[in-house]
């Protein structure tokens, strides 16, 4: 057993809270950084550019996040995949399909940005853009489509870093594109006043540092389990990355369609105010909701591994550790979300008094939805690891279309503006117990 180097930890160890929350930290921190690159584009295109430019960020970023997903599903599919060859004591095989999964990764985000590239505008009018709101939409739109291929790359390596045993190495390369991203932002947009085009530069220039970086890493020699080299393609094996990591695309799509529906419906009862108000309230639900998914993406190797080793003690004793940690950070970040509402709107939309009253309004309901998201995610993320991507696919396709559909078309019908901050609150509150409900059902299937 070749080890993990992450303060020495191997997935076959046996894990404490402590040793679960090393391992998973990289991955979190990663997640995080991630993230920030569209609350820096925000920030600089809300303050130095206008509300208008911000409004069109916030209306055309669901459709980049539903072109992007394939990298969540590449990454988490094929990483749930790779752990579980391992703790079966197949390491030559894992580490051809670790190299598949690489290469299907980058063919698939060119093929996908010009493909994005076609069809932006067509989209942006559909979901009720005109005039320069739709410019701008496209605009920022198609500069960020650029980097594209990078952008799927990162995003699948943030979970095959982990199952490398290298989470550092993608905290570290997630860190220099985040920093890039800040850097690129304040001399395009700030300096150079290139508007949402500059910040959209900055932000593909960015992806590529994330997504290629790993990629000359594990071309050479290293210290890591896997290295890229040839590889035979193995269909079979890349059905079950597609369809094991489909149920993170899924999220990734349902989430963009349910933002654009939050998007239409903000449009109907409070105009482009309200869509720029939702853009704040997304920026901080990204880096929550980051820490959750951070540490789904972590735990998924140690899961998978065990898993595949047979170790049903192990299993059970992530999954309680897991939920342990999940309900303290749940309460930690809505303490924090009320806390940090006002100081944050003044942030993005201090400069009008308007969408400032409408951004703390929406910020003091949305904040209850931190009490139960984690739970959701998890439990989507678990079913994954244990290469049950029908489970998974269902538990997503429930929360992020099926209960925020519903709730954000008849919510409002009721309570108007209101009901579009609860009707987010109210999805996750039922997510979350259909996932108890599956994980209940589950159980003596899986012996966790």
């Amino acid at each position: 057993m070749r080890r993990e180097n992450t303060h020495n930890i191997q997935l076959s160890d046996h894990f404490t809270y402590g040793k679960l929350l090393r391992y998973t930290l990289p991955c979190i921190v990663m997640l995080i950084v991630t993230s920030i690159y569209s609350v820096v584009d925000g920030l600089f295109v809300s303050n130095f550019v206008g509300k208008t430019p911000f409004t069109a960020l916030n209306f055309i970023f669901p459709l980049l996040m539903i072109l992007s997903g394939v990298g969540f599903m590449f990454g988490t599919g094929g990483g749930a995949l790779i752990a579980k060859t391992l703790g079966e004591g197949h390491h030559r095989k894992a580490n051809d399909i670790f190299s598949m999964v690489v290469y299907g990764a980058l063919i698939c985000g060119i093929v996908l940005m010009f493909f994005g590239i076609g069809i932006v505008r067509q989209v942006a009018v559909f979901f009720g853009a005109e005039g320069q709101l739709l410019e701008d939409s496209v605009i920022y739109a198609r500069v960020y489509l650029i980097g594209l291929p990078g952008c799927v790359l990162q995003y699948a390596f943030q979970n095959l870093c982990a199952t490398a045993g290298k989470p550092k190495l993608g905290l570290y390369v997630t860190i220099a594109a985040g920093v890039t991203n800040v850097v690129l932002d304040a001399l395009f947009v700030a300096c150079f006043s290139w508007g949402l085009a500059g910040a959209a530069a900055a932000s593909a220039m960015s992806q590529y540092i994330g997504g290629f970086i790993p990629v000359l890493y594990f071309a050479r020699k290293n210290t890591s389990l896997f290295r890229l080299g040839k590889c035979s393609m193995d269909w079979k094996a890349m059905r079950k990355v597609c369809t094991n990591g489909a149920s993170e695309l899924l999220n990734n799509i349902s989430m963009s369609i349910t933002n654009m529906l939050y998007n239409i419906q903000l449009l109907r009862y409070i105009g482009e105010d309200g869509i720029a108000a939702y853009g704040v309230l997304m920026y901080v639900n990204l880096i929550f909701l980051a820490i959750f998914i951070g540490y789904s993406v972590g735990s998924a190797p140690v899961i998978s591994y065990h898993y595949g080793a047979e170790n049903h003690s192990e299993l059970k004793s992530l999954l309680r550790k897991s939920m342990v940690i999940l309900g303290i950070s749940a309460i930690g970040m809505f303490l924090a979300s009320e806390f940090l509402a006002k100081p944050l709107s003044l942030m993005f939309a201090g400069y009008d008094a308007q969408l400032l009253d409408i951004t703390l309004r929406g910020f003091f309901i949305y904040s209850f939805s931190f009490l139960f998201s984690g739970f959701a995610i998890f439990g989507s993320s678990f079913f994954t690891a244990l290469n049950d991507g029908l489970t998974s696919a269902i538990l997503s396709f429930l929360r992020t279309l099926v209960f925020q559909t519903v709730t954000v078309l008849l919510l409002p019908i009721f309570l108007e503006m209101d009901g579009i901050w609860i009707s987010i609150v109210a999805a996750e509150l039922m997510a979350t117990i259909v996932t108890v409900i599956f994980l209940a059902a589950k159980k003596k299937r899986y012996d966790y």
